[in-house]
């Protein structure tokens, strides 16, 4: 199956940090029915500032919604898992980032590798829903492939993320069930944590902060509000801010 245009994955070599000669390397997650388009602006950005990127693309991403529905969340997990060892096998520290379901895949992924993962930085992820038609799920994908898609909340115009603009029920049904492994495994996330959040998103709505802050075990949970994006807010008007406050943050969580 062939990668569309801008779905591509992407990676830069890390550099010596001057002063410590260690390395770092940043692990960016794209969310559901997205793609790596979404993230690689943010990963280029840290490629500028020496730290080795790695932007995977999870599978059934970036291809067609048919092959998604026959993906799901450990597919996408490993696919993340076997980013981490690449980048852990050269790097002295990882930090990870997620946006989205990637966010949710990320704290997974902090949780289970433990000291492994210097800090967690996250762009409105979604850990659980408010929405009442998603207990509808498991009935619909018996029925129906796929529901209209969910892409380009973006408030800034002209951006495009490069996403699907159909819902693949089945695929849907897996993040549903990943999303309650997440849950019950948020009080072993220890790592500092920096939350940029948006103010007005029209996908994930507040309930997944809430939780993700009232759960993690991590002794510093800092919520960035972001007042003038909408959901894929890495390429919204506030992305500068959060491509300029993370690399303070990695900075300092990785300081010898």
């Amino acid at each position: 199956m062939s990668v569309a245009p801008h779905a591509e994955p992407f990676f830069a070599a890390g550099e010596p940090d001057e002063n410590s000669g260690r390395r770092v390397g940043i692990l960016l997650s794209h969310g559901f029915t997205g793609s790596p388009a979404s993230m690689v602006p943010w990963g280029r950005h840290l490629a500028e500032h020496g730290f080795g990127v790695a932007v995977p693309r999870l599978p059934g991403h970036g291809t067609t919604w048919q092959e998604m529905n026959r993906t799901g969340w450990h597919d996408w997990y490993d696919e993340l898992n076997r980013a981490f060892e690449k980048l852990k096998s050269e790097h002295d520290d990882v930090v990870v980032g997620g946006m989205s379901m990637g966010g949710g895949l990320v704290l997974k992924l902090a949780g289970d590798r433990g000291r492994e993962v210097s800090g967690v930085m996250l762009v409105n992820a979604a850990v659980a829903s408010s929405n009442k038609q998603l207990l509808a799920v498991p009935l619909l994908k018996r029925v129906i492939p796929s529901m209209p898609g969910i892409g380009n909340d973006i408030k800034k115009p002209g951006q495009d993320e490069h996403g699907y603009d159909r819902v693949p029920l089945k695929a849907l049904g897996s993040m549903l069930a990943g999303w309650k492994a997440v849950r019950e495994d948020l009080p072993k996330v220890t790592q500092p944590i920096i939350h940029f959040r948006s103010a007005e998103d029209h996908v994930v709505d507040p309930s997944s902060s809430q939780i993700i802050a009232s759960k993690v075990s991590s002794r510093e949970v800092k919520e960035r509000v972001l007042e003038n994006s909408y959901h894929v807010a890495t390429l919204d008007n506030d992305a500068p801010a959060i491509f300029e406050e993370s690399v303070e943050f990695i900075r300092r969580v990785t300081r010898p």
